[in-house]
């Protein structure tokens, strides 16, 4: 069995639950997670996504930088975070004053804390002016 060579502490993906875990890596590569014992939230416990469901870390599919399509609707091409930011802010002021804010929807994530699904409701509520904000755990 290969020995990790270090531990990294964070924040299971998986759920706004905030469960704490330990990341066993060897050469930057994933070995195992295990659950950190010295924290209120799971006590080291885990379910079965944060404990055998990380592995999409190492996807050579995975997305690691925006893309965005250029020349009106061609293929998908890399982008620096700063072009694709203000891209989607100019298009959502866009749609806001060609079809009105009620136009646009947002769909959060249980993936996400909630305090990110706070920030996203208030995005939406308070910037854009729409109420279409839903969740996926409801659908």
């Amino acid at each position: 069995m290969i020995k990790a060579d270090r531990i990294v502490p964070t924040t299971c993906p998986y759920c706004g639950v905030g469960c704490q875990i330990d990341l066993h890596l060897s050469q930057d590569h994933l070995l195992r997670v295990t659950g950190r014992r010295d924290n209120q939230v799971n006590q080291g416990n885990l379910c079965v996504k944060g404990r055998f469901g990380l592995d999409f870390i190492h996807a050579p599919d995975r997305l690691r930088e925006p893309l965005l399509r250029t020349n009106g609707g061609g293929s998908l091409q890399p982008a620096a975070w700063d072009l694709a930011l203000n891209r989607t802010t100019d298009d959502l002021r866009r749609i806001a004053e060609e079809s009105g804010p009620e136009s646009i929807a947002f769909l959060t994530s249980a993936k996400c804390t909630n305090e990110e699904n706070y920030l996203l409701q208030k995005l939406a509520r308070g910037v854009i002016g729409t109420n279409h904000v839903d969740h996926c755990a409801r659908l």
